[in-house]
C-alpha cells in the first residue's frame, strides 16, 4: 500500500514527497557509486515523486553510461534521489530512505532489501559480500 512520505537533504534546501510501499524491496547495491554514498533506495514510479523545493540547489552528476542521474544537494552533499533511465519498469526514482524526515526506525527496520551486484552489471543476483552494504 502507498504511503506518502517527506523527506529532505541535510540542510533542508531539498525537499520532496513521494508515495512508497516500504513492505515492497528497497536496495542496496555494490556499483561504485551506491557503495561511496551508501545510498539505500525504494523505488517510485515518476507520478509518485515530487520535488517541492530546491530544484536549483540540486547538482547532477552523470557517469558510465550516462543513462542514470544522480543528483546531489549542492550545499550539503546529500543525495535525496537518483532518476534510473533505463530500468526494466522504465523511467523511475530511486527515493534515499536515509533522507525521509517522517518515517519510524521500526518501518525502516522491516523494509525488505534485495542486494544486488551493480559493481560486476549483475543485477539480477546478490553479491558474494554485501553484509556492509
Amino acid at each position: 500500500m502507498l504511503t506518502t512520505y517527506h523527506g529532505s537533504c541535510h540542510c533542508g534546501a531539498v525537499t520532496f514527497e513521494a508515495d512508497l510501499d516500504l513492505t515492497q524491496h528497497s536496495y542496496r547495491c555494490n556499483c561504485s557509486i551506491c557503495r561511496r554514498t551508501r545510498f539505500w533506495p525504494a523505488i517510485a514510479k515518476p507520478k509518485h515523486f515530487r520535488l517541492l523545493t530546491g530544484e536549483s540547489e540540486l547538482t547532477q552528476y552523470l557517469f558510465n553510461t550516462k543513462k542514470n542521474h544522480h543528483y546531489f544537494c549542492k550545499h550539503c552533499g546529500v543525495r535525496c534521489f537518483g532518476v534510473g533511465n533505463d530500468t526494466p519498469i522504465g523511467k523511475m526514482y530511486g527515493v534515499n530512505l536515509g533522507c525521509l524526515t517522517d518515517v519510524s526506525d521500526e518501518v525502516l527496520e522491516n523494509t525488505p532489501i534485495v542486494y544486488v551486484d551493480g559493481l560486476h552489471d549483475n543485477w539480477q543476483n546478490a553479491p558474494t559480500f554485501y553484509r556492509h552494504l
